[in-house]
């Protein structure tokens, strides 16, 4: 059985994304330190070896100074630092504290600033003070897999030139941070595993944003038209919360940009719309353990940079298309757990084709460990209409006679780990 490579892909893209804009970072700036780039490409191990920074000659002035009295005020609710990572943070040079990094500054070449933090994978415990809003000349904010927590501070909104925001991997709470709309630099925002929940807002899929990773909170939204409806993303990570809905046609929107889709354990019901296979640029589709039914769409035959495609534990019905089996550079194809009763062409022995298969608990005549013909009969006797609209998400109203009443409990999305 193949595992999914989906999280690893998407954090790839991710980390690759995020070198690209500091290397803009040095063609803009060429006085951004070269120790800065090498900390953030590398693991979080390298952080704690020698290395230079910029002079102090600046270090009194006004912007510095800002710095300086954010940076002290955040020590002062940093309750655990078991590497001892800050304990540098002392004095006004703040250029040459751990984790923070400088450079000239975007409106005068002449002036030193902070532009970025990188605490990731230190452990640490505490929380965001306001006075983070006095950094305004950030672009990059990493502060992933450590324990700060509490509600994400208002005074965000003020760092207009933040580009990226990792909050990942920690113990944040309450709704979803609504700082983040006001940055209008931002392309890349990652708050997965956290314990954010209530709405996603519609503002955050209109913000030409290039990754959103919102996983594993305890988001409660209806997927649907009103909040797929924006563009200019590459990657969209929505799994393991408690949505519920239908994936709308407005998907479509982002076909000229969206790379990988995540949609996994997020309470999807109804069809597959067509629309997904407008997606032309997909590299990776994983809608698994869903309550998604009716047929594959044969417009995903259409994705011919399609690597992984995931649509493994759902209710999905019909036969499975030829034209996905022969996607050029597809790799990874599980479609176990549903009700598929016929495989197509080059379905049938995708093994041939190098595609590593999840193929088990359908209804396929003639392969192994498949489901009871008694539960396939049942629910062959009840078709699923597609041309149905999807109404508050209601999966069971596109089957006819509640054939799968049985497999309808709602999913339970996993905790942060």
């Amino acid at each position: 059985m193949p595992s999914s490579s989906s999280s690893s892909s998407s954090s790839s893209t991710y980390a690759q994304a995020a070198c690209g804009f500091l290397f803009l970072l040095l063609l803009l700036n060429p006085n951004f330190s070269n120790k800065a780039t090498a900390k953030h490409t590398h693991s979080s191990s390298s952080t704690h070896h020698h290395r230079q920074r910029p002079t102090d000659a600046a270090a009194t002035n006004p912007r510095l100074h800002s710095a300086y009295l954010a940076l002290q005020a955040w020590k002062r609710v940093i309750y655990s630092d078991p590497s001892n990572y800050t304990s540098n943070w002392v004095g006004p040079s703040v250029c040459n504290y751990n984790g923070v990094y400088c450079t000239a500054s975007v409106d005068d070449p002449e002036t030193q600033v902070v532009a970025g933090i990188d605490l990731n994978h230190l452990d640490i415990a505490g929380f965001l003070p306001d006075e983070l809003g006095l950094l305004a000349d950030l672009a990059l904010v990493h502060i992933n897999s450590n324990r700060f927590c509490g509600i994400v501070p208002q005074a965000i909104s003020n760092l207009t030139l933040l580009h990226e925001l990792d909050l990942s991997n920690n113990r944040f709470v309450g709704p979803f941070p609504s700082p983040v709309l006001a940055l209008p630099s931002l392309k890349f925002l990652d708050i997965r595993y956290n314990e954010f929940e209530g709405p996603l807002p519609p503002q955050l899929f209109g913000m030409g944003l290039d990754a959103i990773f919102v996983n594993n909170n305890r988001f409660t939204s209806t997927i649907s038209s009103t909040t797929l409806n924006g563009t200019g993303a590459s990657v969209l990570v929505f799994a393991n919360n408690r949505f519920n809905g239908c994936l709308p046609p407005t998907i479509s929107q982002f076909a000229d940009t969206l790379e990988e889709l995540l949609l996994v354990n997020s309470s999807l019901q109804g069809c597959l719309p067509p629309e997904v296979g407008y997606l032309y640029k997909l590299r990776l589709l994983d809608v698994s353990r869903n309550r998604l039914v009716g047929p594959v769409p044969y417009s995903l035959a259409g994705l011919a940079h399609l690597e992984v495609l995931n649509l493994g534990h759902n209710l999905m019905t019909g036969i499975v298309p030829d034209g996905v089996c022969v996607l050029p550079r597809l790799d990874n194809f599980t479609f176990s757990y549903n009700f598929f009763c016929d495989e197509e062409g080059a379905c049938v022995n995708l093994t041939s084709r190098g595609v590593r298969f999840d193929d088990r608990r359908n209804c396929l005549p003639e392969k192994p460990l498949q489901r009871s013909k008694e539960l396939c009969d049942i629910v062959a006797e009840h078709p699923v209409d597609c041309g149905q609209r999807c109404t508050g998400g209601n999966a069971a109203g596109f089957v006819d006679g509640g054939a799968f009443a049985p497999f309808l409990a709602p999913a339970v999305a996993p905790g942060p780990t």
